[in-house]
């Protein structure tokens, strides 16, 4: 601190201090003003400019005399910040005597724009009329910068967000109809019999490893299989279409439902016997349609064992114990089993995916014996009747059925039911 005067006792002089400290005090405003990070301006009521600080003056690269008494504030805009204070700007302040964080561009000597955020309040007598306006400018090129760097980065996220949706439509149209591939386009008709099926599949983004079939074998006899491949993806769908070509080229070899699925296990275990193995579980069966009846003669492999709907409401499962996953040992001894379906009668079979469906708040399995009750409890209408309420039963598990499932019923129908197909 400088040295003050002192009285003739010795004690500084309060009054020269004062004067010294209020002298230091102004130097400083003064200074803090001109230096100041941001702009400041006062401007009479027209726009005048009366006062600005150096730092504002730096920025425009204009001397003071050029500025003061001889420009308005709007002269320093450019011609849209111009039109902006004019509608807007101006009559806001007006109004309501303040305009706070208004974007305006100003324009430089150098012809150059710089983004600003002008707040400008008007100062009033003790009366209240208005006197001047005081206005700060700070400098938003910064704030401009990181604002369009954060709109390029959302722009390019919203980009990358429809790159991946489109190719993620795509992926899923091919392997729709891939999956397509390894299903039948439709099931045949066949004279004195109905049939119907369904294929849910539990994600658009994955191949399934169910597959089903209903084919002639000739001089009136008809085979079906229906299964579950190991795994989801490519090496699935490609184990599902080894199985459905070899399943269908064994059925005209030999259509002994047992020798089929001996066959597949064979071509199964010799085509995956290293490095990755694959099996299946399968079902494949014989129909030969009758005036009367319908002889069936099935083999399991692993598989859970058909469900057939009888005329007179009961529903019963076909056992075909001891039959073993196909294709996961080299020799392997599958059961068969035979029965007859009369008018009104319905087979059904299908994957594991409806059976281990988790349902109510605990997430228990559905089960064969909710299965065979909820059959039990339909009218026996016949195949595509049984499919529909099925397909409705599915619907209704909603996240619960997490797992590709296939249906496939084959009936012989009541000429009051349904139709011949």
């Amino acid at each position: 601190m400088s040295r003050t005067d002192q009285d003739p006792d010795g004690e500084p002089d309060v009054d020269a201090t004062d004067v010294a400290f209020s002298a230091l005090l102004e130097d400083s405003a003064e200074e803090l003003y001109e230096q100041a990070p941001c702009g400041y301006l006062s401007t009479l009521m027209d726009g005048t400019i009366a006062k600005i600080n150096t730092t504002l003056l730096d920025w425009l690269g204009l001397d003071r005399a050029r500025v003061v008494g001889r420009m308005r504030f709007s002269d320093l805009l450019t011609v849209g910040g111009k039109l902006y204070h004019e509608t807007h700007f101006a009559p806001l302040l007006q109004m309501k005597g303040e305009a706070s964080g208004i974007a305006l561009e100003i324009k430089t000597a150098g012809k150059q724009r710089i983004l600003v955020l002008v707040t400008s309040k008007v100062k009033t007598s003790e009366a209240g009329e208005p006197l001047l306006i005081r206005t700060t400018v700070f400098d938003a090129r910064e704030r401009r910068a990181y604002e369009m760097e954060l709109l390029r980065g959302r722009r390019a996220a919203e980009e990358a967000r429809r790159q991946a949706e489109a190719d993620r439509e795509r992926l899923q149209e091919a392997l729709a109809v891939l999956q397509q591939s390894l299903l039948p386009a439709a099931l045949p008709d066949i004279p004195g019999l109905a049939a119907a099926s369904y294929y849910h599949t539990a994600s658009p983004d994955r191949l399934g490893g169910d597959f089903y079939d209903l084919f002639p074998l000739g001089a009136d006899r008809w085979a079906f299989f229906l299964g579950d491949v190991c795994g989801k993806g490519p090496q699935a769908a490609a184990v599902t279409s080894l199985t459905r070509y070899t399943l269908r080229a064994a059925a005209l070899h030999d259509s002994d439902p047992v020798t089929v699925l001996t066959t597949l296990n064979t071509v199964l275990h010799e085509r995956y016997t290293s490095g990755d193995p694959r099996y299946c579980t399968a079902i494949f069966g014989v129909l030969e349609p009758g005036t009367s009846h319908t002889g069936v003669h099935l083999a399991s492999g692993g598989h859970p064992s058909a469900l057939i709907q009888r005329a007179d409401g009961s529903a019963d499962f076909l056992p075909t114990p001891g039959g073993i996953l196909v294709g996961i040992l080299p020799q392997v001894q599958f059961t068969s089993a035979r029965t007859r379906l009369f008018p009104g009668d319905t087979l059904l079979i299908y994957t594991d995916g409806l059976t281990e469906a988790r349902i109510g708040p605990e997430r228990d399995l559905y089960g064969e014996d909710a299965l065979r009750a909820f059959t039990a409890g339909r009218p026996p209408d016949g195949p595509n009747a049984l499919i529909t309420a099925l397909t409705a039963l599915l619907a209704g598990f909603g996240d619960g059925l997490d797992d590709d499932t296939a249906l496939l019923a084959v009936g012989m129908p009541t000429p009051a039911r349904e139709g011949l197909k």
